[in-house]
């Protein structure tokens, strides 16, 4: 099987702005709005190259999915970018009425999630996202691990006809998904093989999978990763065939232990397989200020607490 491999770190907030600047000269109903955030969100080059259908709203976040909703009765596809936190909490009321509920077809683009926004601290760090957005019903939730990932998961949006929310990242990460890499919605990427530990990550956590695979097979343990980048619809095959050979289950997030990835996929064993299952997440808290390496060390978001949830699994399986 490939094996994948880093071939130069980048962030995944630039494959975001990879893929809207392709759309925007590949299509032109798509229209990109920004609450005050242009350079964070990398829509620079959108906005230079399609300034007619580049939207400035402001730190007016509400309004801006507001305007997206409207925009899609004329036949656009709005692609609206902030950090996740105000993506999400701040307008959640726009979102469920204005977007979810009308099924309109906006795309939520969403920078700076989890932990590694680093040094802004709570406020900022948004962990809850994820259950916010995909108990929204007919809410696609997307969370990419690299570079190329967002690039691909960016255009491949467009091309689906619904209310998506997209996730991604502010800090340099290992990119190792090709660049030629399909990304299909809603089916999830084997990565490695393996047949004692079943190990599914999401976001920058798959990355982390990756690197504890690769120590647990120095200790004589098999373990098969999968990197599931839709959180909804999830791929709930994939994963059943994979524990039906591995027997027990790690989920690797950075997200709240609760209503994230890990949750999803209890809701699957529960109903078709109950087996082990182990939780990388931050449990339950807010996070703090510091680098992402620190906070990510500190609440167990790393390989090492993947490493260590994979033994635990194992030692459970009867």
């Amino acid at each position: 099987m490939k094996k994948y491999e880093n071939t130069g770190s980048k962030d995944t907030r630039s494959g975001f702005g990879a893929g809207l600047a392709e759309l925007g000269k590949s299509n032109e109903n798509v229209v990109a709005l920004c609450a005050d955030l242009i350079g964070s969100l990398k829509m620079d080059e959108f906005k230079k190259n399609h300034p007619e259908r580049f939207f400035q709203v402001g730190i007016a976040e509400a309004n801006m999915i507001g305007i997206a909703a409207g925009l899609t009765i004329g036949g656009k596809i709005p692609f609206t970018g902030t950090f996740a936190n105000f993506s999400t909490g701040r307008v959640y009321d726009q979102i469920r009425q204005s977007v979810a509920y009308s099924d309109k077809n906006v795309k939520i683009c969403a920078s700076h999630a989890g932990l590694t926004l680093g040094e802004d601290g709570a406020t900022h760090q948004i962990l809850e996202d994820i259950g916010l957005m995909k108990m929204l019903p007919g809410m696609t939730v997307i969370n990419t691990c690299d570079y190329n990932q967002t690039k691909a998961a960016t255009i491949a949006i467009a091309e689906h006809h619904g209310p998506v929310y997209l996730r991604f990242g502010r800090p340099v990460v290992p990119n190792f998904i090709p660049a030629d890499q399909k990304f299909e919605i809603g089916k999830a990427l084997m990565l490695r093989e393996g047949t004692d530990v079943t190990i599914v990550a999401t976001g920058h956590l798959v990355w982390e999978a990756l690197v504890a695979a690769e120590a647990l097979e120095k200790e004589g343990i098999s373990a098969e990763v999968i990197n599931i980048h839709t959180i909804k619809p999830l791929d709930e095959g994939a994963i059943l065939k994979s524990v039906s050979k591995t027997r027990c289950i790690v989920t690797a997030e950075e997200h709240n232990i609760l209503g994230g990835l890990g949750e999803s996929i209890s809701r699957v064993l529960a109903l078709h397989d109950p087996l082990p299952q182990e939780f990388v997440a931050v449990n339950d808290s807010f996070g703090e200020s510091g680098t992402p390496e620190q906070l990510m060390e500190k609440y167990g978001l790393n390989s090492a607490a993947i490493i260590a949830s994979a033994r635990k699994a194992i030692s459970r399986k009867k």
